[in-house]
């Protein structure tokens, strides 16, 4: 299940090695990919160059999942139906045509103003309480109700929403060979069935909101079956929410952390576009690529022969920590320019909701630095706990001083 040895050690199912796999990805950055046997032949692809070349070619890897159970288990909420990290083209161009129309341009700039008016709506309750605890009070709730507005989601159901959320992310923790707790079930049906009645209403009442939008096109012939739609409604609640939420998390102990960093950016607000990308590169919320391409032949990486059928780990963390690519990479700095960072992967399947997650970022960052001229770390020599999976790497709380 892991890989141990004098140079290296590799075990995403390690509460030890979640906290802070940084050290560990210091010896893949210094040579060729390793192979290891965790449920499968899997190669780790660290290096920047490496990483950008497996993403970037879906004509030697393929994104669709081998009959595996523990591949199974990991996607079993989607029931078989293709999401766009697991498909190719022409699938794949299809799927994310439909997806790319949701989240243009245009419709997630005229989306800044509510942002902005539901993070000020929970900074006023830390005000009033005058205590700040990040994840509860900021990082949780904005992308649950973000993404929920979007959807068409009442208010009543964002507390349901999020538990659901967190239980197909407790299910990424579950090692190869360990059964799925019976919550993690739980949650994936719940959630399954109350967009099918959902997906069902729209047919009977059509609506604007993006689930009315998707269920038109599909009675329109131009978009994505009754389960396919699903599907992509299940993923797009749980990466849009859990990603942003461990985005503003992350950024927000990295700030707390590097408080000469949190001050010039206090200081000079036009550095919070270079600011949240430093922030994704430094310690971004999805440590692996989710595609976990796999090899259709033998292939050659970095000096590795890679056979036929291995999955590959495309580390977008150690990447975005490569010597090679950038400078001084173990400091954060947020002026870091330029930073083609891979924190929201690369080539076909880099993903679509990066410019809402960009936004929504940004905007928690400059209201809460802009309304708390005195923030701190509660205690900086605390460890936060870290919740989930290591591959959706996120904080469970962290206390702040206002």
């Amino acid at each position: 299940m892991a890989s141990e040895s004098s140079d290296l050690y590799f075990n995403p199912w390690d509460e030890a090695f979640k906290i802070n796999p940084y050290p560990h990805y210091k010896p893949l950055l210094e040579g060729p990919p390793r192979i290891l046997n965790l449920f499968m032949p899997v190669a780790l692809i660290a290096r920047y160059n490496d990483a950008v070349a497996v993403l970037c070619d879906h004509e030697n890897y393929t994104a669709v999942k081998p009959d595996i159970p523990f591949l199974n288990d990991q996607f079993k909420i989607f029931r078989g139906a293709p999401i766009l990290q697991t498909c190719d083209p022409p699938l794949h161009t299809r799927l994310r045509r439909v997806v790319s129309r949701s989240f243009a341009s245009h419709r997630i700039e005229q989306m800044e103003p509510r942002i902005r008016s539901i993070t000020s709506e929970l900074l006023d309750r830390v005000e009033q309480r005058g205590r700040f605890e990040v994840m509860a009070d900021l990082a949780n709730p904005l992308p649950m109700m973000v993404i929920s507005e979007m959807l068409g989601i009442p208010p009543e159901d964002y507390d349901r929403f999020k538990s659901w959320c967190d239980g197909f992310v407790a299910g990424q923790n579950v090692p190869p060979g360990m059964p799925v707790p019976p919550e993690v079930e739980v949650a994936n049906s719940a959630l399954r069935e109350y967009f099918a009645a959902e997906i069902e209403k729209r047919q009977r009442q059509p609506s604007d909101d993006l689930i009315g939008t998707l269920v038109a096109a599909q009675e329109q012939g131009d978009g994505l079956s009754m389960e396919e739609t699903l599907a992509f409604i299940v993923m797009l609640l749980i990466a849009g929410n859990e990603t942003t939420t461990n985005l503003i998390g992350n950024g927000m102990l990295a700030l707390g952390r590097n408080p000469d960093h949190m001050a010039r950016l206090r200081a000079q607000p036009q550095l919070m576009g270079t600011a949240v990308e430093e922030i994704l590169r430094y310690d971004p919320p999805i440590q692996v690529a989710l595609t976990l391409p796999i090899a259709r032949r033998d292939m050659n990486i970095g000096g590795t022969a890679i056979p036929a059928g291995a999955l590959m780990f495309v580390i977008l963390a150690a990447a975005n920590r490569d010597p090679a690519r950038f400078a001084d990479p173990e400091r954060f700095d947020i002026g870091r320019h330029p930073n083609p960072h891979l924190a929201f992967g690369e080539g076909i399947h880099h993903c679509a909701g990066a410019l809402l997650a960009r936004l929504e970022g940004g905007i928690a960052f400059s209201i809460v630095l802009a309304r708390f001229p005195r923030l701190v770390l509660a205690d900086p020599e605390v460890q936060p706990p870290y919740k989930g999976s290591y591959f959706m790497r996120g904080i469970g709380s962290l206390e702040m001083r206002v």
